[in-house]
């Protein structure tokens, strides 16, 4: 399907929303007060694909700190807020590229003033976090508990609370722990806004179960044509959930970047070592910018034409492989050797390696 075209935002340079390429964040999980452990865990999301990366802001002591940490990194920052406008306002002031709140749970309508005019006069957007875990009573009665309905209707509420003071800079989320619901939801308020979509499933879990659940939830998404940012929202090292965002947006079509490795599932017929020799040559190649493919095949069953279909591509025989180079042999090796070999025309043949 088409992707739906919103507005765009724009944050610290990075546009979001209409036609720019959809996005992928995290967030840290170091104390927002310790500087220092911070921005490296800033730098290790960059040097992962990291675009833009949100920090919680619980405090004022957080929210100085924020300006520190924005004097000594590039990358987009987003100030995480709850409860507290004045820590939004706080943010704002120490150059926090995007603010994300919920204007239910900032207090009466004068503080979201505040904030809408404070965001309006410095440019940053706002992002519109609702999550099946902090829905209002009022909500929750009137749809019966969480349901993809309650989420959209939260969100465009609090859509318009900004509106009435002018505010128009918005991106919203819709977060469910529950896959189909939060499915359900963004398709509902992709029919109901053109403000840029936030897509993630919140509240996954451990990183396999989590990388199982967001890639079904954001993949049924990104194929329907929803979404222009994203965030696989795992309990693991958060430099996983660029390493996850980045190869959904792969396996989508969404992103030709770096290595495409496909590797067999091995079976019986297997003759080499196909896990191997695809961990070495995925190592060896991790930070390639330009697009390629790569094929490590176990057998003569699927190998070969999948080796030729590949722009580089190693199909395995007993002991030994062919290695394929845009659709042709070019070498017989035995398979200690398969991965040098396979890593070694891939360098001669990318410029960036």
């Amino acid at each position: 399907m088409e992707r739906k075209q919103t507005r765009t935002i724009t944050v610290g340079g990075l546009p979001i929303g209409g036609s720019a390429d959809i996005s992928v964040q995290s967030m840290t999980n170091t104390d927002t007060r310790d500087v220092e452990a911070t921005l490296a865990q800033i730098a290790r999301l960059e040097a992962a694909g990291c675009q833009l990366v949100r920090l919680a802001i619980p405090d004022q002591a957080a929210a100085r700190a924020l300006h520190s940490i924005r004097q000594r990194t590039s990358l987009p920052l987003v100030a995480d807020i709850h409860f507290d406008y004045r820590l939004a306002l706080e943010s704002i002031a120490a150059g926090a590229d995007k603010i994300r709140i919920n204007p239910g749970n900032i207090g009466a309508s004068e503080r979201v003033r505040a904030v809408a005019d404070a965001c309006r006069a410095k440019k940053i957007p706002i992002r519109i976090g609702v999550n099946g875990g902090s829905l209002s009573c009022e909500i929750l009665a009137r749809y019966g508990g969480v349901t993809a309905e309650g989420l959209v209707a939260s969100a465009l509420e609090q859509m318009e609370a900004l509106r009435r003071f002018d505010f128009e800079d918005i991106c919203l989320s819709l977060k469910a722990s529950d896959v189909r619901m939060t499915v359900a939801a963004y398709r509902l308020i992709r029919e109901k806004t053109d403000a840029p979509l936030h897509l993630g499933v919140t509240e996954t879990g451990l990183l396999y179960h989590g990388l199982v659940k967001s890639s079904v939830g954001i993949g049924a998404l990104l194929l329907d044509g929803i979404g222009d940012t994203l965030r696989v929202s795992l309990s693991a090292d958060p430099v996983e959930e660029i390493r996850a965002g980045i190869a959904i947006l792969k396996a989508a079509g969404l992103r030709r970047e770096g290595v495409e490795l496909i590797a067999c599932p091995t079976c019986g017929r297997c003759r080499i070592d196909v896990e191997a020799v695809a961990r070495e040559v995925e190592e060896k190649l991790a930070g390639l910018k330009t697009p390629v493919k790569v094929a490590v095949m176990g057998c003569a069953v699927n190998g070969p034409g999948e080796a030729r279909e590949a722009d580089y591509g190693i199909a395995g025989g007993d002991g030994v492989g062919l290695l394929f180079c845009r659709g042709e042999i070019v070498g017989k090796y035995p398979q200690a050797a398969l991965a040098d070999a396979l890593v070694a025309a891939v360098r001669e043949g990318v410029s960036d390696v």
